[in-house]
């Protein structure tokens, strides 16, 4: 078989198997999408894999540089792309998207574990190059004063008094207006 008859063969495959997946994304023919994790949480990440001219007969590409990965850091990146690479490199020659895919799945606990271990010693290290945390003041968040013009100004004052307090019974029912409203025999 040519390797563009493999591709499209491998290509029916993934849409066969991947039709009512909401986490998979086929951006174009020879490139695919797939996150692992819950959307919007820091474990998470969407991973990429395209296909060479060459596919199957040479790895295909491993991406993990989609802006929703944008919390990972670069360092976890590598490692996951290169376990990703070490379990595949056996399975050149044969359609391997599938068995990325799945293979991430089933080890994404612990790529993410890794993960939290690599944020857990960036905060260590960030707190140590702190020479006096004691020093770091927390500065107080300003409150933004609402702008109004001068038409809302008039408005508000028509409706207070000169304390800026609304007078009592605003918003009080006209209890003959209410009862003309009602039929009240």
């Amino acid at each position: 078989m040519t390797q563009n008859t493999e591709q499209e063969e491998e290509l029916e495959v993934l849409r066969a198997i991947y039709e009512e997946d909401e986490l998979f994304n086929e951006l174009n023919e020879t490139t695919f999408q797939y996150r692992f994790g819950e959307s919007g949480e820091s474990k998470s990440f969407l991973l990429e894999v395209q296909w060479t001219d060459t596919y199957p007969e040479c790895l295909p590409s491993i991406n993990l540089n989609a802006f929703y990965n944008k919390h990972l850091s670069n360092e976890l990146k590598d490692i996951i792309v290169e376990k990703i690479t070490n379990e595949i490199v056996d399975s050149v020659g044969a359609a391997m998207t599938f068995t990325i895919f799945s293979w991430v799945g089933e080890n994404f606990e612990s790529l993410i574990e890794e993960h939290m271990d690599l944020v857990n010693t960036e905060k260590e290290d960030a707190l140590l190059t702190l020479a006096h945390p004691e020093e770091v003041i927390d500065k107080p968040v300003k409150e933004k004063k609402v702008q109004l013009t001068k038409q809302q100004k008039r408005k508000l004052a028509d409706r207070t008094n000169h304390k800026g307090e609304r007078e009592r019974g605003w918003n009080w029912v006209d209890i003959v207006k209410h009862l003309s409203k009602t039929g009240g025999n």
